[in-house]
């Protein structure tokens, strides 16, 4: 399972700017070719907070992967909802690689309540508000439970290099 914050937001309004409308269409590239412990981790399920009037973020961010995938995007859940989320993960049947993109504050929740533990694996248990291009991994087994010491921070999950996306998006 991977776990991504939406990419950038403006000052207003529920929509991405242009730098994170880059990053979303950059993100199709990089997970296509993903690949985690020599195995290909493209992702067959996507899931994204669900759409209020303040922010269509998440869904907005994975849209492209989406298209280019041809997979729906699961938004069912709001961020308030990291239980019931968690509980249809465990219980309905998903792929075996799921790619969910939330909002920042609540990341730490989710990686809680998924088994992880948000404090050591993020600074000072928190997603910082600066930060869009982290990706968090995490390896359950076939049960559904989170293996030991499989849960990573992966930092700067685009490509420093990738021209298609501003520096500023980095």
């Amino acid at each position: 399972m991977m776990i991504i914050r939406h990419a950038e937001k403006p000052e207003e309004g529920p929509g991405l700017t242009p730098e994170g409308e880059a990053r979303a269409r950059a993100y199709v590239d990089y997970f296509e070719h993903l690949t985690l412990g020599g195995q290909s981790a493209t992702p067959d399920t996507l899931v994204a907070t669900a759409d209020s009037k303040h922010s269509m973020r998440p869904r907005l961010t994975i849209k492209p992967l989406s298209q280019a995938l041809s997979l729906p995007v699961d938004n069912r859940y709001s961020d308030d909802q990291v239980k019931p989320l968690v509980e249809s993960l465990r219980s309905d049947a998903h792929g075996r690689r799921i790619l969910i993109c939330w909002h920042h504050g609540e990341i730490p929740a989710l990686i809680d309540a998924l088994g992880g533990d948000s404090k050591t694996l993020l600074p000072h248990g928190k997603w910082p508000a600066e930060v869009f291009g982290w990706m968090v991994v995490m390896h359950f087994d076939h049960h559904g439970r989170l293996q030991a010491g499989s849960t990573e921070l992966v930092q700067e999950h685009l490509m420093p290099d990738d021209a298609s996306v501003p520096a500023a998006a980095r």
